[in-house]
């Protein structure tokens, strides 16, 4: 059995000398060297899926700076390749740099951010200063930027500036890696800088990348792929891979082969099928590969409590932006869309693999594309595409898991939450106070048909739905199946300034001529369960059973009390 897993885990050196167990991705090594001729690669992948801890790795096998890590590589896929390992492990200089970090409110900001990124990567080279080799002009540039002095121009020369420095140490070119290149975009777009930003990346990526003698190779990560005429402009020799491609597919993502070595190796093989169904499904290029981070954290989680249950691990990752954007888009009803995703159907949308931030949200089709490359749809099946024209694809999309599923569902919950006419909700409450059945089995059905149904109308959805109309109303406190001794109501509604409280018990009916015996059903649930017990000194208690046929509400009260 492994000894350990880490979780987060992005420096390559620090897991291995842990012990920690690795998926081992080092054959992309090779196959980015000796199978490709590329300058410049490319590489777009949603968060979470493994592209720091792969550039880590790089930076570990090239840099030589590194040779005492050479035993770190033993046992991996690399080392079958002696001839390549001797000609590159630590063999030249490298340059890792994370633009994670790079973001702030407005520009200024974010601007003094990239600079602190820069005066901690020449702390981490400081003894190039010291080299008698290096150029003095060089060296009093570099002084600067370990101050944070330079200017703007400076920053955008800044890593050519450094491997001149390297390259005049070691008389090697050298090897540039940069994570996360488009966080600073994304960030600037959100906050309302992007052209400033814009214009110092490109400048960034121009100087160091176009025409540099200095230059080995670079390899470029981030989840979308800006057009190369917006930022890397004139670089030659550069390609771009994108969820899209086959190629280098493997190399970021679980394959199930991968999946099922490591709950061997941690003797959680009866776990598979959970993790498939949460964590598998997404298709890049011809590969069907499973998230990495979320796969880490379940098994962690096992390691810990061997009955725990899956979760949605991307919740906190990311603020969904991409799918709540589509709310908030004019003239656009997607609607129907997002209800046929979430009932494990496919759509077929035109999309691209190349755009602007400051372009990916003003139509449909783009906001699309995001949702590709960012890993809230996949492609439905290896072959389901066609080609329109040379620049845009269709693709049939789908969801590609549960997680992700539940992801959607807490959007159009927030979203139907936020959006709902807070006059029909108080209607709704007068009709409930006053045990007008008829009336709220109307508006109840109303506003079920202005909402996104799914997971094949399952109770779950229908609980989602009332707590979504419930919780946040002012004056209420509201629980949602709160354990009680004999079991949990659907929903518990409280009005302490007027002791009054309301008990909903909600069921899903299979035909329409179920739905009053459901009522019934939901009413001795009630009862029987004593879920009003602890409601002593509310002067009013009114208990209500609603069944629910796809979009159709009815709703029965407790004539008893």
């Amino acid at each position: 059995m492994a000894k350990r897993i880490a979780v987060g885990s992005e420096d390559f050196t620090a897991l291995r000398k842990a012990d920690s167990y690795y998926v081992d991705k080092t054959e992309l090594l090779y196959d980015l060297v000796q199978n490709s001729n590329n300058t410049v690669t490319l590489f777009t992948r949603p968060c979470r899926f493994g592209k720091t801890l792969t550039m880590s790795m790089m930076e570990s096998f090239f840099d030589v700076s590194r040779k005492e890590n050479q035993d770190i590589f033993n046992g991996l896929k690399i080392m079958n390749h002696p001839d390549f390992c001797r000609e590159y492990m630590n063999q030249y200089p490298v340059i890792f740099l994370s633009l994670k970090d790079v973001e702030g409110l407005n520009f200024d900001i974010a601007f003094k951010k990239l600079k602190a990124v820069i005066a901690d990567l020449c702390k981490k080279l400081e003894w190039l200063g010291d080299r008698k080799e290096v150029n003095p002009f060089d060296r009093e540039i570099f002084l600067k930027m370990q101050a944070k002095t330079e200017d703007v121009e400076e920053v955008q020369n800044f890593l050519k500036t450094l491997m001149r420095m390297m390259h005049a140490v070691y008389g090697k070119k050298v090897i540039l890696l940069i994570d996360e290149y488009d966080v600073p975009l994304a960030k600037a777009y959100s906050n309302g800088y992007y052209r400033e930003m814009l214009d110092v990346i490109r400048g960034i990526m121009s100087v160091t990348l176009k025409t540099n003698d200095y230059l080995k190779f670079a390899v470029i990560t981030g989840c979308l792929r800006i057009p190369k005429e917006s930022i890397f402009t004139e670089v030659n020799n550069f390609a771009s891979y994108s969820v899209l491609d086959e190629d280098f597919a493997e190399y970021f993502g679980f394959s199930a082969q991968e999946v099922k070595e490591m709950l061997q190796a941690f003797g959680f093989e009866g776990k598979s099928d959970m993790i498939r169904d949460w964590y598998d499904g997404y298709i890049f290029g011809n590969s069907e590969v499973y998230c990495p981070w979320d796969v880490v954290n379940y098994v962690s989680a096992l390691l810990k409590r061997a009955n725990a249950l899956p979760k949605n691990y991307w919740e906190n990752t990311s603020g969904h932006d991409a799918i709540r954007a589509f709310f908030d888009l004019e003239g656009t009803d997607i609607s129907d869309k997002f209800e046929a995703l979430l009932n494990g159907e496919n759509i077929w949308e035109s999309v691209t693999d190349a755009l602007t931030y400051d372009q990916a949200y003003e139509s449909e089709a783009n906001l699309w594309s995001v949702l590709l490359m960012t890993g809230y749809v996949t492609k439905a099946r290896k072959e389901a595409e066609v080609f329109p024209d040379a620049e845009h694809r269709q693709l049939a999309l789908r969801i590609p898991n549960r997680e992700i599923a539940g992801i959607f569902q807490t959007a159009v919950v927030d979203h139907f939450r936020q959006t709902t006419d807070t006059s029909q909700i108080a209607e709704l409450m007068e009709a409930l106070w006053n045990g007008d059945e008829a009336k709220a089995s109307e508006i109840l059905s109303d506003l079920l048909w202005h909402t996104i149904s799914y997971m094949d109308y399952h109770e779950d959805y229908y609980h989602a739905f009332l707590t979504g109309i419930f919780m946040g109303r002012g004056g209420y406190i509201v629980r949602s199946n709160e354990e009680r001794d004999l079991g949990r109501p659907d929903i518990d509604l409280r009005d302490k300034k007027n002791r009054r409280a309301l008990i909903l018990e909600a069921k899903k009916s299979d035909r329409k001529e179920d739905m009053e015996k459901d009522c019934e059903e939901a009413l001795r649930q009630i009862r029987d369960k004593e879920y009003a017990k602890d409601l002593e000194g509310y002067r009013q208690v009114l208990s209500y059973g609603i069944s629910f046929y796809k979009k159709t509400a009815m709703v029965k009260r407790n004539n008893n009390e």
